[in-house]
């Protein structure tokens, strides 16, 4: 028993300093594990995404913080920006008001309405050799010279009557509400006494023929700018030696009626006498409709015949 005894003891030890042995060999492994867990991990895996995670955080501070001072600057920008814009055109109103009171005294400001360039620039010529006459614009048709006349606001309007579109005619008062200090003198080829006396009823102060511009044109001017008349001397006299008739053109026709009316008269079709008169074919027929109202007349025989009755042809 006593044998047995010790040999069941001694195993038991050996049991226990094998348990106790392989524990303690778990035990290192389960630290050895933890530590590696704990810093070799940290050390070796963590610290990569952690540092590139703060890397990123650390660029986009400094991008916002980029952004933020480059915004600053902008709006630092733009505030001088509107300061100095502030500052430099405080004065315009005064410079503006100032040039609208002195620039008409001192100078004859001119804007011309003519169809042909050419014709234009001789006329340019002639009148800026005056030392007081100044050319501020040009047109070639009556929606032009009425943006012109708007713009500039001239003393005096040089006018052609016949410019491609609209008549010039009816345009006058026109430009006459829309710019009253401007003075309207008509230059033309039409050198028949009607187209003068409408002229001048619309509201031009003065009619000069092209053929006489480079005598007659100046002094025109120079009497428009003092709101007095002037009248080619050739027209004056036609004028002058016609019987007096109170009661005006036949059935109160305009002097572009008339003219689309004596065209009709002589066997013109529409579209030519659009091309005739520069205009289009549908102020043609417009005017042809307000000749047929006025006179009662419905055919072109009929406009003939009243053409002859009252010797307009």
């Amino acid at each position: 028993m006593s044998r047995s005894r010790a040999h069941a003891r001694r195993r038991r030890r050996n049991v226990r300093a094998c348990c106790c042995r392989n524990a303690r060999a778990c035990s290192h492994r389960n630290a050895w594990w933890i530590y590696w867990l704990t810093y070799g991990l940290r050390a070796s895996i963590l610290p990569v995404g952690l540092a590139e995670s703060d890397k990123a955080l650390r660029n986009a501070r400094a991008h916002a913080n980029s952004q933020r001072s480059r915004h600053e600057i902008v709006r630092a920008g733009a505030r001088e920006d509107r300061s100095k814009l502030s500052a430099l055109y405080a004065p315009l109103p005064a410079i503006v008001s100032a040039v609208a009171e002195v620039s008409p005294r001192g100078q004859i400001t001119i804007v011309l309405a003519d169809d042909h360039q050419v014709v234009r620039a001789g006329l340019r010529m002639l009148l800026q050799a005056e030392e007081d006459f100044d050319v501020v614009a040009e047109a070639g048709d009556v929606a032009t010279t009425e943006r012109r006349v708007a713009a500039y606001r001239p003393r005096v309007l040089i006018l052609d009557l016949n410019m491609p579109g609209e008549s010039s005619l009816p345009a006058i008062p026109r430009l006459r509400d829309a710019a009253p200090e401007t003075q309207i003198v008509v230059l033309t080829m039409q050198n028949d006494p009607a187209f003068a006396r409408e002229a001048l009823r619309a509201g031009a102060i003065g009619y000069v023929l092209k053929e006489a511009a480079d005598s007659e044109l100046v002094q025109a001017v120079r009497l428009a700018a003092q709101a007095r008349t002037y009248l080619s001397p050739e027209l004056g006299a036609r004028l002058a030696a016609e019987p007096q008739d109170s009661s005006g053109p036949p059935d109160d026709l305009s002097a572009r009626e008339l003219e689309v009316l004596r065209l009709i008269a002589l066997g013109y079709t529409n579209s030519e006498i659009a091309s005739r008169l520069y205009l289009s074919v549908r102020t043609v027929e417009s005017h042809r409709a307000h000749i047929q109202q006025k006179t009662g007349r419905t055919s072109r025989a009929a406009l003939v015949a009243y053409a002859r009755e009252n010797d307009l042809v």
